[in-house]
C-alpha cells in the first residue's frame, strides 16, 4: 500500500492545484473524502475550538494535536496536511513535533516563524522569531523526519508584520534550509497573491484560503494559475457545522419539537454509515461467539 507521504508528493507533481478540505475531526475528514477531496488539512484554530472550545492563540497543546492528527489520519485513506503551529518550543521540541506528527500518520506539517505567543494568521499583533532561529527550526524538522517523503512547509507570517521583501528573504532561507514547500500567510489582494510565486519561482507554494474574508475568495483554477500546487481551506466545514447546528438547537429550544427540523438533518443510516457499522457489524459476525438463546 502506498504511504500517505508519497501519495501527497505524487498529487503534488501532478497538474494543477491539490485541494485539501479543512477537517477539525474524523467526521468532516470522512465527508471531505466522500465528497471527492484527495488530501484533508487539519486546522490548528479548528483543532481548538473543537477539542478545547478556546480560540487559536497557542493554548492548544501539541499532543492534542497530534492526537487529533492520529484520528484523522486513521480515518480516511487520503493524505492529510497537518498545522504544526510554531513546533511547540526549541528546536529540541520541534524534532519532537516531527517525529510525534509522523508516527500519526500525517503526510506534510507546516511550522511557522511567529514568536509565541502565536495567533491565528488573519489575527493582528503577531510577532516573528528571527530569520535565523526560524531557518534552524526547519533545519532541525528536516534532520529529524525518517520518511524522506514527509513534507515539511515552512509557514511565513512576515507579510503583515515586515512585508514581502521579508518574505522574499526569509522564503529563500527556509529553502536553503530545506523546507519542502513555502506557506505564504495572509495575502491580501489577488495583487500579492499573484506576487508570492512570482518573487519565489524555485519554491512550491501552498495557498491558503481562510474564513476570515481578509484573503481573496479564488477558485481552485485561480490559484493554479498563480502557480500554486496546494490550497488549503481550513474552517469552513466548521462554519458549516456551528451554522447548522446553532440553528437546529435554537429551534428545538423555541419550539420544544423536533419536526421542524428533520428535513435539515442527515438520516440514522447515514450517521451510522458513516461510522462503518456495516463494516464492524461484519467483523462481529465472523468473530464473535454466539450468545446463548
Amino acid at each position: 500500500m502506498k504511504r500517505a507521504t508519497t501519495a501527497l508528493r505524487e498529487l503534488i507533481r501532478g497538474d494543477g492545484v491539490v485541494m485539501a478540505a479543512g477537517a477539525f475531526g474524523p467526521m468532516p475528514a470522512k465527508l471531505a473524502e466522500q465528497a471527492g477531496f484527495k488530501a484533508v488539512y487539519m486546522p490548528g484554530g479548528g483543532t481548538a475550538l473543537n477539542r478545547l472550545g478556546v480560540a487559536d492563540l497557542g493554548l492548544i497543546t501539541m499532543s492534542e494535536m497530534v492526537d487529533n492528527a492520529a484520528a484523522i489520519a486513521r480515518s480516511v485513506s487520503v493524505p492529510v496536511i497537518a498545522d504544526a503551529d510554531t513546533g511547540f518550543g526549541s528546536v529540541l521540541n520541534v524534532q519532537r513535533t516531527v517525529m510525534e506528527y509522523e508516527r500519526a500518520g500525517v503526510a506534510a506539517i507546516h511550522i511557522e516563524d511567529q514568536a509565541f505567543p502565536k495567533r491565528c494568521g488573519s489575527l493582528p499583533g503577531k510577532t516573528l522569531v528571527s530569520l535565523e532561529e526560524a531557518a534552524q527550526q526547519i533545519r532541525a524538522a528536516v534532520d529529524a523526519r525518517s520518511d524522506p517523503d514527509f513534507m515539511i512547509i515552512a509557514r511565513c507570517d512576515a507579510l503583515l508584520v515586515e512585508g514581502m521583501d521579508a518574505v522574499v528573504k526569509r522564503g529563500r532561507a527556509y529553502l536553503e534550509a530545506g523546507a519542502d514547500m513555502l506557506f505564504i500567510e495572509s495575502a491580501r489582494t489577488r495583487e500579492e497573491i499573484a506576487q508570492i510565486p512570482q518573487c519565489l519561482p524555485e519554491a512550491l507554494h501552498l495557498f491558503n484560503l481562510p474564513t476570515s474574508g481578509k484573503t481573496p475568495y479564488l477558485s481552485a483554477d485561480e490559484v493554479s494559475a498563480f502557480g500554486y500546487k496546494l490550497m488549503i481551506l481550513p474552517n469552513f466545514t466548521a462554519l458549516a457545522a456551528i451554522k447548522a447546528m446553532r440553528e437546529v438547537l435554537e429551534h428545538i429550544h423555541a419550539t420544544g419539537s423536533v419536526s421542524g427540523i428533520l428535513e435539515r438533518c442527515a438520516s440514522f443510516d447515514t450517521f451510522t454509515q458513516l461510522g462503518g457499522l456495516a463494516q464492524f457489524q461484519q467483523v462481529e459476525r465472523r468473530f464473535g461467539v454466539p450468545s446463548e438463546p
